[in-house]
């Protein structure tokens, strides 16, 4: 008995370290960090809300959410299909969607695509990190 309550301690501990939500540390000796991937927008329903960072989320901000930069972090997005980019502030964790690594305010996502695609190719530079 005193053994099967010390495998479950141990399974639950593992279980609860992976689903945590803190941001893996980014080397900060890394200025021209870039990715690509795709990219989407948050749905009118977060408009108003609190980010992880604490600040409200608003549809028209150039803003966006990152699972590893450092909040504050400036960003510029740039759509592969048509070369438009914008520059947005890392405020808020996610996208959550397997093969997402960004989310835009709906603004900044119609400055460099039609919103009814819903999700496009992107690079992510960092231009400065906070």
């Amino acid at each position: 008995m005193k053994q099967t309550k010390l495998v479950f301690i141990s399974v639950l501990s593992v279980i609860l370290t992976a689903c945590s939500t803190a941001p893996n540390k980014i080397n900060s000796q890394q200025s021209d960090i870039s990715e690509r991937g795709k990219a989407s927008f948050y749905a009118d329903k977060y408009h108003g809300r609190t980010t992880a960072s604490g600040e409200r989320f608003s549809q028209q901000a150039a803003t966006a959410a990152h699972l590893k930069l450092p909040f504050g972090t400036r960003v510029n997005v740039t759509n592969i299909a048509n070369n438009k980019s914008v520059v947005v502030k890392i405020n808020d964790r996610g996208p959550y969607i397997r093969g997402r690594i960004i989310d835009l305010s709906k603004a900044m996502f119609e400055k460099i695509a039609d919103p009814k695609v819903g999700v496009i190719d992107v690079a992510v530079t960092v231009i400065d990190k906070k």
